[in-house]
């Protein structure tokens, strides 16, 4: 376990049984390569299988990568996957005027709710700092 451990392995592999939609590559800060995932399949499945045994090295990265500190990079990701449309991750972040603007457009009609599966590493990052 590293003293910067932002990112959890149980729940990479949790995310990485939905691979194929490329929740796992979000999650650990890769967002190029998870909307390839989502447009491919996990690249047919093969993508998919080999990242069963990538995921040590992706949660490595993620921990060196981005800073740990009050906000929770495990329970952000958690708050956008199942109610990020509402925005009650930014709310969570202290974003409260954009989390009410998400609460009252639909993630700005899905748009925003798109963008923050790009950049919600980074935000939480950067709050962290």
């Amino acid at each position: 376990m590293y003293p910067n451990d932002t990112h959890l392995k149980k729940i990479g592999y949790i995310l990485w049984i939905f691979g194929f939609t490329g929740s796992h590559r979000f999650y650990y800060g890769k967002p190029l390569s998870g909307t390839i995932y989502f447009f491919t399949f996990g690249l047919l499945g093969i993508g998919w299988l080999i990242d069963l045994f990538l995921i040590p090295s992706m949660d490595q990265q993620a921990d060196q990568r981005y800073h740990a500190g009050q906000i929770d990079y495990t329970v952000a990701w958690v708050l956008l996957t199942f109610l990020g449309l509402f925005g009650i991750h930014r709310m969570y972040m202290e974003k409260w005027l954009s989390g009410l603007i998400y609460l009252l457009t639909g993630g700005i009609f899905g748009l925003g709710y798109l963008y923050d599966f790009w950049t919600l590493n980074g935000q939480i990052s950067d709050l962290n700092r």
